[in-house]
């Protein structure tokens, strides 16, 4: 489960298009395969501001399996994500063993 939290600050003279827009918008989401929930809320002391609140029970995604990758493939596949320039960047830092855990357990 995953739930999303989007903060919103919206011009004064475009707050009740937004509010419309996005009241109905999370009319629709909820149907959406996965989707718990999907909460419109706004700031009481300040109408100009949103949070976005989305409840997501299923991502659906596949796992590395439907892509060809099996067990054989993780110590590359490790090898190459240090490397990369995304991994650099990210906050939190995988060691080569917590990288190739996260990699088996989405096989």
């Amino acid at each position: 489960m995953l739930i999303v939290h989007v903060s919103v600050s919206v011009k004064p003279e475009s707050v009740e298009a937004f509010k419309a827009a996005t009241i109905e918008n999370a009319r629709h989401s909820v149907h959406e395969p996965g989707i718990a929930c999907f909460d419109v809320v706004q700031q009481i002391d300040d109408p100009t501001r949103f949070v976005l609140v989305e409840v997501v029970a299923d991502l659906h995604i596949p796992s590395l399996r439907a892509y060809g990758i099996g067990d054989e493939h993780i110590a590359d596949l490790s090898r190459e994500a240090q490397r990369a320039s995304s991994m650099k960047a990210d906050p939190i830092e995988l060691n080569d063993e917590e990288l190739r855990a996260t990699l088996h357990a989405a096989l």
